[in-house]
This record gives C-alpha cells, sequence and structure tokens, in this order.
C-alpha cells in the first residue's frame, strides 16, 4: 500500500495572536496550507468537528479563500485556506509579506516552508 498523501502542508497563526497582542474581543487568525483545497473549502464537516461554529462570511483574498466562523461563545476564528504557493519565497509576495510581518507563529510545518517563508520576510 502507498503512502497517504499529506494534505495539510502547513497551519501558520497569525495577527494578533501570534505576536502575543490579543485582546479580549480580538479573533483567531489562522493560515491553512494544504494540497486538497476543495477538501477544506467545500467539507464543512472538519470545521464542525472542530466547533468552529457558524460559518458568517468567505471572501477571495488572491490566492487565500478567508472562511469566518463565529462561536457560540462570540469567539470568530477567521481560516485562510490556500496552496503551499502561499508560502513561496522566491520572491515573497507583497500580500503574504504583509500578513507574515504582522505577527506569525508556527503551528505545523513539517516540510519547512513555513519556516523558509519566515526567515525571508
Amino acid at each position: 500500500m502507498g503512502e497517504r498523501p499529506r494534505r495539510l502542508v502547513g497551519l501558520l497563526l497569525v495577527e494578533s495572536c501570534a505576536r502575543n497582542a490579543a485582546r479580549p474581543d480580538s479573533d483567531i487568525d489562522i493560515v491553512l496550507l494544504t494540497t486538497d483545497e476543495p477538501r477544506y473549502l467545500d467539507d464543512a464537516a472538519w470545521a464542525g468537528e472542530l466547533g468552529l461554529g457558524e460559518l458568517i462570511r468567505t471572501q477571495e483574498w488572491g490566492p487565500i479563500t478567508e472562511r469566518r466562523y463565529s462561536m457560540a461563545s462570540g469567539l470568530e476564528v477567521e481560516v485562510g485556506t490556500g496552496s503551499p504557493t502561499w508560502a513561496k519565497t522566491d520572491p515573497v509576495d507583497p500580500g503574504t509579506r504583509r500578513v507574515v510581518t504582522d505577527g506569525a507563529r508556527v503551528l505545523h510545518d513539517p516540510s519547512g516552508i513555513l519556516a523558509d517563508l519566515l526567515a525571508a520576510c
């Protein structure tokens, strides 16, 4: 049997939580990089399993699709989903650079692409 394909390539906590500057009314912002975007964009089951709550907005930001969820507690979680090419470093996209330099903390990075991106920024 072959090796199962690695779908989740990276998770990056960004913005105020990543900079340790979150306030009580701050949301949680995550960038999710995957080789199987339809799984995370079309199948809401994974978000439900995590208890992310109700989907309240979907917005396109170039290579990232942002989905904002509202939990029962009132906390909002924003998940920006895109392909690993979002993290390319030759050159770093200006929008990607803004996200990273505004605060970024690597949560999952088995191949090191997010570490390389942070170093390039």
